[in-house]
């Protein structure tokens, strides 16, 4: 027996939902979220004008947001400007799989963060949850390193609020409006990073 087919009205209140669901946890992130995302911006300037490292990490689509705020440091924002260091930790394939292989996937971003993190540079850890263990474990080693961290996260902000040192809770248990927003707040701290350089 064929599933019964949505009617193209209900389809379109779908499209509607997700859109306004989206807007409501945007409009939310300058009163939550604003003084602490120029505080973050701040931060990561000054590692990068001291020429550290600024780090991503996380699973899944959060993986995929390191991956293309990454880029947009290295590569550029807005304008033309000199390469700005970032590395996300998620991409070279045969460290992760080595890594999980032989020490397991709990171990694939600390064992990174062990070899490539030092006094100074910025970890920026991504996850919806806040709970994944990899990310955890960076993040614990990252501390015990002297490198700043900062967690992109939602909801409560699971293990990691408490363990980073500027936790940013985009104010939503929806996994996809919370991804949304990490990226919206990725672009406006590439912005604002470089502003704060002078080579926006």
């Amino acid at each position: 027996m064929k599933p019964v087919s949505q009617q193209p009205n209900d389809v379109r209140s779908e499209v509607s939902l997700h859109l306004r669901e989206h807007l409501a946890v945007v409009s939310m992130l300058d009163s939550h979220l604003g003084d602490q995302i120029v505080v973050v911006s701040r931060l990561i300037a000054k590692a990068l004008a001291k020429d550290n490292i600024i780090y991503w990490c996380g699973n899944g689509g959060s993986a995929s947001d390191s991956q293309h705020l990454a880029a947009e440091f290295i590569g550029r924002f807005k304008n033309n400007r000199r390469p700005l260091a970032s590395v996300a930790l998620n991409t070279d394939t045969s460290v992760l799989t080595s890594v999980a292989n032989d020490f397991g996937y709990d171990q694939v971003f600390v064992r990174q963060v062990e070899a490539l993190c030092r006094d100074g540079d910025v970890l920026i850890a991504i996850s919806t949850s806040g709970n994944s263990r990899n990310v955890v474990e960076a993040v614990q080693s990252a501390t015990r390193r002297g490198v700043t961290t900062v967690g992109l996260l939602g909801a409560t902000g699971g293990a990691l609020r408490d363990i980073v040192a500027y936790p940013l809770l985009v104010p939503s248990v929806s996994t996809a409006r919370i991804q949304e927003s990490h990226i919206l707040i990725g672009h406006v701290l590439c912005d604002l990073v470089e502003r704060e350089l002078g080579i926006a």
